[in-house]
C-alpha cells in the first residue's frame, strides 16, 4: 500500500524532467573534473617547453616565432572557457521540476521548496508548464559540449600536422597511434583523428535537439523521449575524448630543433625589424617598406634576415645599427614580447603560475 502511494501528486512528466537534470548535473561535474585534469597536463607540458621556439602561424604561413609553452597555454585558455560554460549550464539547470506533475501542478499540499532542497537544487522551477516541457538545459549542455569538441578538434588538427613527417615538431606516444596494415613505416595519429571526427557527431546531436524542440507547443509532448539518446551519447563522447587527451598530452615529446629550423624559414623576425626601425623614429609604413625590400633580397639569395651583414642592412636604412641583431634572432624576438599574455619565456612561466593558482 505504501508503494501505491508513491505516485501521489507526481507524473512521469515532472519525474523524468527531474531525473534527467539530476543525472546531467553529476555528469557535468565529472566532465569538469576531466577538463581540469587535461588543463594540468597542459600546464606541465608548457612548463617543460617554456623556452622551446615554435613558428607561429597565420593562414598556416610562418608569421612570428612563439614558444611551445605559450602555444599550450592558448589551449589551456580554451578549456578554461569551456569549464565556465559548463558551470553556467549547471547553474541554470539546477531548478527542480518536481511538483509540476503532468503540467498544471497538483491539488495536494506539497512543499516544492523542501523537495528541491533535499535533492540539491537551488529551488523549484517557477512555472509548472515550463517545468515539464523545458529542454533548454539539454540544448545548452550540447552547445557547450559542441564548443568543447570544436576546441579538441582544433587541437587534434595541430597535433596531426605537427606529428607528420613534413613538420616533425612533436612525437605522439605509440599508445595513441597505430601502424598501417600494409605500410610498415607508418605511425598514424589515430587518437587525434578520432577525436576530430567525434566533433561532427556531437555537433549533430546539438542540431538534433534544436530540431526536436523547435515546433513543440506547451506542455509535454511524447517527442521529448527523443532527447535521451543524443544527450547520453554526447556525454559519453566528450568524457572519452577528454580522458584520452588528458592521458596523451603528458607523453608528447617535442623536436625542438625541427621547430627551430621551421621558425627560421619564412622570415619570422621581419616584424621585429620593422618594430626596431619604428623605435628608431621611422614611420611604420616606411619601416614596412624597408623590411619588404630586405626580405626580397633574402629571397633572391636564399638566406634569412639575420644572415645579412650590418652594411647590407644599413643600405636599406641608415638608422640600423649593430644592436639590430639582438632583435633578428628567434630568442630575441620571443624575449621582446615580455608583457602579460606575451610569448616571452618569463611571461609563460608567470602565466603558468597564475593558472596553477586559479586551479588550486
Amino acid at each position: 500500500d505504501a508503494g501505491k502511494k508513491l505516485h501521489t501528486g507526481r507524473s512521469r512528466n515532472d519525474q523524468v524532467a527531474t531525473d534527467v537534470r539530476l543525472w546531467l548535473r553529476d555528469e557535468i561535474a565529472a566532465i569538469q573534473a576531466e577538463i581540469r585534469r587535461f588543463q594540468l597536463a597542459l600546464l606541465e607540458l608548457a612548463e617543460r617547453e617554456a623556452e622551446t621556439i615554435l613558428p607561429g602561424f597565420t593562414h598556416l604561413q610562418t608569421a612570428q616565432p612563439v614558444t611551445f609553452g605559450h602555444h599550450m597555454l592558448a589551449w589551456f585558455e580554451m578549456l578554461q572557457r569551456d569549464h565556465g560554460r559548463f558551470s553556467d549550464c549547471a547553474r541554470r539547470m539546477n531548478q527542480c521540476p518536481l511538483g509540476a506533475a503532468a503540467l498544471a501542478g497538483t491539488t495536494y499540499p506539497i512543499d516544492r521548496e523542501y523537495s528541491a532542497e533535499l535533492l540539491g537544487f537551488d529551488g523549484p522551477c517557477a512555472n509548472s508548464l515550463d517545468a515539464v516541457s523545458d529542454r533548454d538545459f539539454a540544448i545548452e549542455f550540447s552547445a557547450a559540449a559542441s564548443i568543447l569538441m570544436m576546441h579538441l578538434s582544433r587541437m587534434s588538427e595541430e597535433l596531426i600536422i605537427w606529428s607528420s613527417a613534413q613538420f616533425g615538431f612533436v612525437n605522439l606516444s605509440d599508445s595513441f597511434c597505430t601502424g598501417s596494415s600494409i605500410m610498415p613505416q607508418k605511425k598514424n595519429p589515430d587518437v587525434p583523428e578520432l577525436v576530430r571526427g567525434k566533433s561532427g557527431r556531437v555537433f549533430g546531436h546539438l542540431m538534433g535537439l534544436l530540431t526536436l524542440m523547435k515546433s513543440q507547443p506547451l506542455a509535454y509532448n511524447k517527442d521529448n523521449q527523443e532527447d535521451k539518446e543524443p544527450l547520453f551519447d554526447t556525454v559519453d563522447n566528450i568524457k572519452g575524448c577528454l580522458k584520452v587527451f588528458a592521458d596523451m598530452v603528458p607523453e608528447i615529446t617535442c623536436n625542438a630543433e625541427a621547430m627551430r629550423q621551421a621558425a627560421l624559414k619564412g622570415f619570422a623576425t621581419a616584424t621585429d625589424l620593422a618594430d626596431y626601425l619604428v623605435r628608431k623614429g621611422i614611420p611604420f609604413r616606411d619601416a614596412h617598406e624597408v623590411v619588404g625590400k630586405a626580405v626580397a633580397l633574402c629571397v633572391e639569395r636564399g638566406i634569412d634576415l639575420a644572415d645579412l651583414s650590418l652594411n647590407e642592412l644599413r643600405a636599406f636604412n641608415e638608422a640600423i645599427t649593430e644592436d639590430v641583431f639582438e632583435y633578428l634572432t628567434l630568442e630575441g624576438s620571443v624575449a621582446a614580447r615580455n608583457h602579460t599574455g606575451g610569448t616571452a619565456p618569463e611571461q609563460v612561466r608567470k602565466a603558468i603560475a597564475r593558472a596553477k593558482g586559479a586551479l588550486a
